[in-house]
Protein backbone atom coordinates (compact mmCIF):
# COMPACT_ATOMS: atom_id res chain seq x y z
CA UNK A 1 0.00 0.00 0.00
CA UNK A 2 1.51 2.89 -1.20
CA UNK A 3 1.78 6.28 1.26
CA UNK A 4 -1.01 9.12 0.44
CA UNK A 5 0.88 12.37 -0.62
CA UNK A 6 -2.27 14.11 -0.27
CA UNK A 7 -2.31 13.10 3.62
CA UNK A 8 -0.80 15.92 5.48
CA UNK A 9 -0.63 14.09 8.54
CA UNK A 10 1.52 11.79 6.71
CA UNK A 11 3.11 14.33 5.08
CA UNK A 12 4.31 16.31 8.17
CA UNK A 13 5.14 13.24 10.17
CA UNK A 14 7.36 11.97 7.73
CA UNK A 15 9.39 15.67 7.42
CA UNK A 16 9.31 16.06 11.51
CA UNK A 17 11.16 12.82 11.33
CA UNK A 18 13.42 13.74 8.99
CA UNK A 19 14.18 17.10 10.72
CA UNK A 20 14.78 15.15 13.97
CA UNK A 21 17.22 13.65 11.97
CA UNK A 22 18.89 16.34 10.92
CA UNK A 23 18.21 16.02 7.20
CA UNK A 24 16.74 19.46 7.20
CA UNK A 25 20.64 20.63 7.21
CA UNK A 26 21.45 18.97 3.98
CA UNK A 27 21.33 22.46 1.98
CA UNK A 28 23.65 23.98 4.89
CA UNK A 29 27.33 23.27 4.47
CA UNK A 30 28.51 20.55 6.88
CA UNK A 31 30.27 21.62 9.82
CA UNK A 32 31.13 20.73 13.26
CA UNK A 33 28.33 22.69 14.55
CA UNK A 34 25.67 21.66 12.29
CA UNK A 35 26.66 18.57 13.44
CA UNK A 36 26.18 18.70 16.45
CA UNK A 37 23.08 20.70 16.46
CA UNK A 38 21.62 17.37 14.51
CA UNK A 39 22.56 15.64 17.82
CA UNK A 40 20.94 17.65 20.23
CA UNK A 41 23.68 19.88 21.05
CA UNK A 42 26.22 19.23 24.11
CA UNK A 43 23.59 18.70 26.19
CA UNK A 44 22.13 16.18 24.04
CA UNK A 45 25.43 14.74 23.97
CA UNK A 46 26.18 14.72 27.65
CA UNK A 47 22.86 12.99 27.87
CA UNK A 48 23.24 10.36 25.35
CA UNK A 49 26.98 10.06 27.18
CA UNK A 50 27.19 10.42 30.73
CA UNK A 51 25.14 8.01 32.25
CA UNK A 52 26.16 5.01 30.40
CA UNK A 53 29.60 6.18 31.48
CA UNK A 54 28.13 6.64 35.17
CA UNK A 55 27.44 2.47 34.64
CA UNK A 56 30.61 1.62 33.53
CA UNK A 57 32.66 2.73 35.62
CA UNK A 58 30.58 2.05 38.94
CA UNK A 59 30.03 -1.13 37.80
CA UNK A 60 33.67 -2.03 36.32
CA UNK A 61 34.69 -0.74 40.36
CA UNK A 62 32.37 -1.97 42.50
CA UNK A 63 31.02 -4.95 40.76
CA UNK A 64 27.86 -3.33 42.08
CA UNK A 65 24.67 -3.72 39.97
CA UNK A 66 21.97 -1.52 41.86
CA UNK A 67 25.14 1.02 42.66
CA UNK A 68 25.66 1.58 38.95
CA UNK A 69 22.17 1.35 37.79
CA UNK A 70 21.08 3.62 41.03
CA UNK A 71 23.70 6.09 39.89
CA UNK A 72 22.69 6.07 36.40
CA UNK A 73 18.93 6.55 36.84
CA UNK A 74 20.05 9.49 38.83
CA UNK A 75 21.78 11.29 36.51
CA UNK A 76 19.55 10.28 33.91
CA UNK A 77 16.50 12.37 36.49
CA UNK A 78 19.20 15.08 37.04
CA UNK A 79 19.43 15.75 33.55
CA UNK A 80 15.53 15.97 33.17
CA UNK A 81 15.31 18.41 36.20
CA UNK A 82 17.73 20.60 34.93
CA UNK A 83 15.39 20.48 31.59
CA UNK A 84 12.39 21.66 34.02
CA UNK A 85 14.07 24.53 35.65
CA UNK A 86 15.35 25.72 32.72
CA UNK A 87 12.42 25.76 30.81
CA UNK A 88 13.88 23.50 27.90
CA UNK A 89 12.57 21.01 25.93
CA UNK A 90 12.15 17.88 28.31
CA UNK A 91 10.80 15.30 25.65
CA UNK A 92 14.66 13.89 25.02
CA UNK A 93 15.44 13.99 28.50
CA UNK A 94 12.64 12.17 29.30
CA UNK A 95 12.79 9.78 26.86
CA UNK A 96 16.09 8.97 27.95
CA UNK A 97 14.74 8.97 31.34
CA UNK A 98 12.19 6.06 30.30
CA UNK A 99 14.53 4.08 28.86
CA UNK A 100 17.20 4.33 31.31
CA UNK A 101 14.46 3.20 33.93
CA UNK A 102 12.91 0.28 31.82
CA UNK A 103 16.38 -1.15 31.35
CA UNK A 104 17.37 -1.05 35.73
CA UNK A 105 14.12 -2.44 36.47
CA UNK A 106 14.88 -5.49 34.13
CA UNK A 107 18.62 -5.67 35.01
CA UNK A 108 17.28 -5.13 38.96
CA UNK A 109 13.90 -7.93 38.38
CA UNK A 110 16.12 -10.46 36.83
CA UNK A 111 20.15 -9.82 38.46
CA UNK A 112 21.68 -10.47 35.35
CA UNK A 113 23.48 -6.68 34.98
CA UNK A 114 23.41 -7.72 31.11
CA UNK A 115 20.10 -7.31 30.71
CA UNK A 116 20.28 -3.41 31.28
CA UNK A 117 20.84 -3.30 27.63
CA UNK A 118 18.17 -5.84 26.41
CA UNK A 119 15.66 -2.93 25.36
CA UNK A 120 18.80 -1.13 23.71
CA UNK A 121 19.46 -4.61 21.26
CA UNK A 122 15.60 -5.18 20.63
CA UNK A 123 15.70 -1.33 19.91
CA UNK A 124 18.26 -1.70 17.20
CA UNK A 125 16.78 -4.91 15.74
CA UNK A 126 13.30 -3.10 15.70
CA UNK A 127 14.91 0.13 13.42
CA UNK A 128 17.15 -2.29 11.55
CA UNK A 129 14.07 -4.48 10.87
CA UNK A 130 11.81 -1.99 9.68
CA UNK A 131 14.34 0.07 7.81
CA UNK A 132 15.34 -3.19 5.57
CA UNK A 133 11.97 -3.86 5.09
CA UNK A 134 11.03 -1.05 3.67
CA UNK A 135 13.81 -1.28 1.29
CA UNK A 136 13.07 -4.48 0.21
CA UNK A 137 9.48 -3.38 -0.89
CA UNK A 138 10.94 -0.42 -2.43
CA UNK A 139 9.90 2.58 -0.26
CA UNK A 140 13.01 2.94 1.86
CA UNK A 141 11.84 5.52 4.75
CA UNK A 142 14.56 7.42 4.94
CA UNK A 143 13.69 8.35 1.22
CA UNK A 144 10.23 8.98 2.09
CA UNK A 145 10.90 10.87 4.95
CA UNK A 146 13.36 13.46 2.77
CA UNK A 147 11.13 13.41 0.04
CA UNK A 148 8.09 15.43 2.20
CA UNK A 149 11.08 17.43 3.75
CA UNK A 150 12.24 18.67 -0.27
CA UNK A 151 8.72 18.98 -0.64
CA UNK A 152 8.67 16.19 -3.66
CA UNK A 153 6.44 13.68 -1.36
CA UNK A 154 7.15 9.94 -3.30
CA UNK A 155 7.66 12.05 -6.92
CA UNK A 156 11.59 11.13 -6.47
CA UNK A 157 10.95 7.45 -6.54
CA UNK A 158 10.68 7.79 -10.60
CA UNK A 159 14.02 9.42 -10.31
CA UNK A 160 16.09 6.58 -10.98
CA UNK A 161 19.00 8.19 -9.49
CA UNK A 162 17.57 9.54 -6.17
CA UNK A 163 15.28 6.37 -5.69
CA UNK A 164 18.89 4.54 -5.73
CA UNK A 165 20.35 6.64 -3.61
CA UNK A 166 17.66 6.55 -0.89
CA UNK A 167 17.69 2.34 -1.14
CA UNK A 168 21.43 3.13 -0.33
CA UNK A 169 21.40 5.29 2.39
CA UNK A 170 18.71 3.28 3.99
CA UNK A 171 20.46 0.11 3.77
CA UNK A 172 23.69 2.44 5.26
CA UNK A 173 21.55 2.90 8.28
CA UNK A 174 20.41 -0.72 8.51
CA UNK A 175 24.17 -1.81 8.12
CA UNK A 176 24.23 0.58 11.32
CA UNK A 177 22.32 -1.17 13.32
CA UNK A 178 23.16 -4.89 12.21
CA UNK A 179 26.57 -3.98 13.26
CA UNK A 180 25.45 -3.01 16.69
CA UNK A 181 23.48 -6.01 17.21
CA UNK A 182 26.27 -8.00 15.40
CA UNK A 183 28.67 -6.72 18.32
CA UNK A 184 26.65 -6.69 21.16
CA UNK A 185 24.47 -9.89 21.06
CA UNK A 186 27.69 -12.06 21.58
CA UNK A 187 28.97 -9.92 24.70
CA UNK A 188 24.94 -10.37 26.21
CA UNK A 189 24.89 -14.05 25.92
CA UNK A 190 28.32 -14.25 27.13
CA UNK A 191 27.73 -11.84 30.13
CA UNK A 192 30.65 -9.67 29.46
CA UNK A 193 29.11 -6.76 30.85
CA UNK A 194 31.90 -4.18 30.85
CA UNK A 195 32.65 -4.41 26.79
CA UNK A 196 29.05 -4.62 25.93
CA UNK A 197 28.69 -1.22 27.50
CA UNK A 198 31.67 -0.18 26.24
CA UNK A 199 31.25 -1.08 22.64
CA UNK A 200 27.56 0.22 23.29
CA UNK A 201 29.15 3.85 23.86
CA UNK A 202 31.53 3.40 21.45
CA UNK A 203 29.03 2.30 18.50
CA UNK A 204 26.66 5.07 19.58
CA UNK A 205 27.62 8.66 18.74
CA UNK A 206 31.08 7.88 17.09
CA UNK A 207 29.33 5.86 14.80
CA UNK A 208 25.98 7.77 14.53
CA UNK A 209 28.37 11.08 13.78
CA UNK A 210 30.38 10.05 10.53
CA UNK A 211 27.20 8.09 9.42
CA UNK A 212 25.21 11.10 9.88
CA UNK A 213 27.37 13.47 7.83
CA UNK A 214 27.54 10.67 5.01
CA UNK A 215 23.53 10.73 4.91
CA UNK A 216 23.75 14.54 4.62
CA UNK A 217 26.26 14.40 1.59
CA UNK A 218 24.40 12.02 0.11
CA UNK A 219 20.89 14.06 0.47
CA UNK A 220 22.59 16.97 -0.81
CA UNK A 221 23.80 15.26 -3.84
CA UNK A 222 20.29 13.36 -4.95
CA UNK A 223 18.54 16.51 -3.79
CA UNK A 224 19.99 19.81 -5.20
CA UNK A 225 18.43 22.23 -2.60
CA UNK A 226 16.58 25.46 -4.54
CA UNK A 227 19.39 27.45 -2.86
CA UNK A 228 21.71 25.92 -4.93
CA UNK A 229 19.73 25.57 -8.09
CA UNK A 230 19.51 29.16 -7.86
CA UNK A 231 23.33 30.18 -7.81
CA UNK A 232 23.72 28.34 -10.59
CA UNK A 233 20.89 29.87 -12.56
CA UNK A 234 21.73 33.21 -11.70
CA UNK A 235 24.91 33.54 -14.21
CA UNK A 236 22.81 32.71 -16.84
CA UNK A 237 19.53 35.43 -15.95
Amino acid sequence: MEPDDRSPGVQDALAAAARRAGFDQASAPVTSRSLLVAMGGVRGVLEALIPGIAFVVLFATTSSLPIALGVSVAIAVVFVLLRAVQRSPVAPAIGGLVATLASAALALLTGRAQDNFVFGLLQNAGYGGVLLVSVLVGWPLIGLAVGYLEGEGTAWRKDRRKFLAMQALTLLWVALFALRLLVQVPLYYSGQVELLATFKLIMGIPLFAPLLVLSWLIVRAAFPSKHDAGKQAAPGA
